[in-house]
C-alpha cells in the first residue's frame, strides 16, 4: 500500500493538479497499459531471442507493481465514480488483454464526458 500511495503522490506532484479518483485511475490505466506492451513486445523477445533476461526482470517487477497500483485505484475509483461491478470486472478483464487499457481509456473518456 505504501508504494501505491507514493505512486498516487508522485503522479499528483509531477502533474502538480488535484486529480480526481478517476482521473488517477485514467492514468495508471494508461502507465500500466503501457508497461504491459513493452513487457510483451519488447522485454520478452529481448530475454528470448537476444538472450537478455534482466529485460524481463526489471520490466516484469515494474509491471507488477502498475499491476498493484491499478488494483488499488481501480477500486478507489469505483467508490468515487460509481462504477458498477460489472464495469469494474470489464476493466479488469481489458487490463489483462494487450492494447485492452486502451479500450478502456476510451471508455473511461466517454464516461467522463456524460458527467
Amino acid at each position: 500500500m505504501a508504494t501505491i500511495n507514493i505512486l498516487v503522490l508522485y503522479s499528483k506532484k509531477l502533474l502538480g493538479v488535484n486529480m480526481s479518483e478517476l482521473q488517477k485511475f485514467k492514468l495508471i490505466n494508461k502507465i500500466e497499459g503501457i508497461s504491459f506492451i513493452i513487457l510483451l513486445f519488447v522485454a520478452m523477445p529481448a530475454k528470448y531471442y537476444f538472450g537478455f533476461p534482466m529485460a524481463t526482470k526489471i520490466v516484469g517487477t515494474l509491471h507488477g507493481l502498475l499491476v498493484f497500483a491499478f488494483i488499488y485505484q481501480i477500486l478507489e475509483a469505483k467508490k468515487e465514480a460509481g462504477f458498477t461491478w460489472k464495469e469494474t470486472g470489464l476493466y479488469s478483464i481489458l487490463s489483462l488483454i494487450p492494447f485492452g487499457s486502451f479500450y478502456t481509456d476510451k471508455l473511461l473518456a466517454k464516461k467522463m464526458m456524460a458527467e
